[in-house]
C-alpha cells in the first residue's frame, strides 16, 4: 500500500481535520500516529478524535480498550 501522509494543518491545529487544542498536543499525536503508519496502521478522522480524548482525559484507561472497538 502506497504512503498516505497525514493532512496537517499546523496553521488551525488540526489533524485529518479533527481540531486540537495546543500545538504540543497535535505534534505528540501526529508523531504517534505518524510512527504507527510506517507499521500498516491507516488512521481516520474517528481513530484520531478517540486519541485525542484519550490523551485528554475524555475516555478513561479503564474504558479505552471497550471504547475502542467501537471507533474501529
Amino acid at each position: 500500500m502506497p504512503y498516505k501522509p497525514l493532512e496537517l494543518d499546523r496553521r488551525n491545529l488540526t489533524l485529518m481535520g479533527v481540531p486540537f487544542p495546543d500545538e504540543q498536543t497535535l505534534n505528540s499525536a501526529a508523531n504517534a500516529i505518524g510512527s504507527n503508519m510506517f507499521e500498516g496502521f491507516e488512521p481516520s478522522p474517528q481513530i484520531i478524535q478517540f486519541y485525542l480524548d484519550w490523551k485528554t482525559g475524555k475516555v478513561s484507561e479503564i474504558n479505552f480498550l471497550s471504547k475502542l472497538k467501537s471507533v474501529l
